[in-house]
């Protein structure tokens, strides 16, 4: 078994791991929700982002701005300083540890949604973002979870594509479940690859470790590094991630999906400490680690 391969655990001790886990912090959390504490936390400046073929920043878990051929990209918005169910005003769930993402952000082109987990698809954040010249792509079933007021909404399921300008966004199946709620397995959960303009880029989703990716070559590949103890059969760990990522040919590798949120119980600073030796002398392939670090793509320079 190579390194960061966990051994595989059976469904029963699978669900033992998680409420043991999940009961480690989500009693104390909700309760601070539902007091409605403040959180001590600022924002992250405002972007600026040249014009370019290809560039991106992380903003925290799962969200990421990318600028490819022209067009504004975001991927699973989450602007909230707590991911979880809304009542209300209020949002009741785990609260942000960094910096959120800007007040005022570039309106995007494209908002693309992987699944329906509340870390990934914000409704709060969703209704903030409402703009009749924004486009959202989501997974199979999940449209009716999106706030009306989008220019279009797309369900795209595995191996199907869509035009949006300039950038073709085709739908890819990850390793992971799609369920909003204990019983909606039924929902789908997709990667994406996007290309426009001699460029591409995968945006891999949540995903556990998987072959789906191998080949594809490019140019910007966006995985989650993080919450994989004890979910490593829903979420890679390090290695296995920089496994995927040289499987798929990758020329860098974007990680998000840590250290945003307390959703599993590895340190906030060990996904990419793990990353980091796992690519041993190839880290500089590693771009845009920390939150809010703008990267443009080779030939690029960032702005001043």
């Amino acid at each position: 078994m190579s390194a960061g391969t966990p051994p595989e655990r059976r469904p029963w001790d699978r669900v033992v791991a998680a409420t043991r886990s999940g009961l480690r912090r989500y009693p104390r959390h909700l309760m601070a929700s539902v007091r409605g504490q403040p959180l001590p936390i600022d924002s992250l400046p405002e972007l600026n982002l040249p014009s370019a073929d290809l560039a991106a920043v992380w903003l925290g878990h799962a969200t990421s701005f990318i600028r490819l051929a022209g067009a504004d990209i975001l991927t699973d918005p989450v602007l909230s300083d707590r991911i979880g169910m809304s009542v209300g005003a209020r949002t009741i769930g785990l609260p942000r540890l960094v910096a959120r993402p800007p007040q005022a952000l570039p309106r995007p082109r494209l908002i693309l949604l992987s699944h329906a987990h509340f870390d990934h698809l914000d409704k709060p954040s969703l209704k903030r973002l409402v703009d009749p010249e924004t486009v959202v792509i989501t997974a199979r079933r999940t449209a009716r979870l999106i706030p009306k007021g989008f220019g279009d909404v797309i369900e795209l399921d595995w191996g199907k594509a869509a035009q949006i300008g300039g950038v073709e966004v085709r739908a890819m199946r990850p390793r992971h479940w799609g369920a909003r709620a204990a019983l909606d397995h039924w929902r789908g959960y997709n990667a994406y690859r996007l290309a426009g303009a001699g460029r591409s880029v995968l945006f891999a989703g949540d995903t556990a470790h998987t072959d789906a990716f191998n080949d594809l070559r490019p140019d910007l590949a966006v995985f989650g590094i993080g919450a994989y103890e004890p979910w490593e059969h829903a979420h890679a760990t390090p290695e296995q991630v920089w496994s995927m990522f040289e499987r798929s040919g990758g020329a860098n590798l974007l990680p998000i999906h840590h250290s945003t949120f307390e959703l599993s119980d590895e340190q906030a600073d060990e996904p990419l400490s793990r990353l980091r030796a796992a690519a041993g002398a190839h880290a500089a392939r590693i771009v845009g680690a920390a939150l809010g670090e703008f990267w443009a793509g080779p030939g690029l320079d960032p702005p001043a």
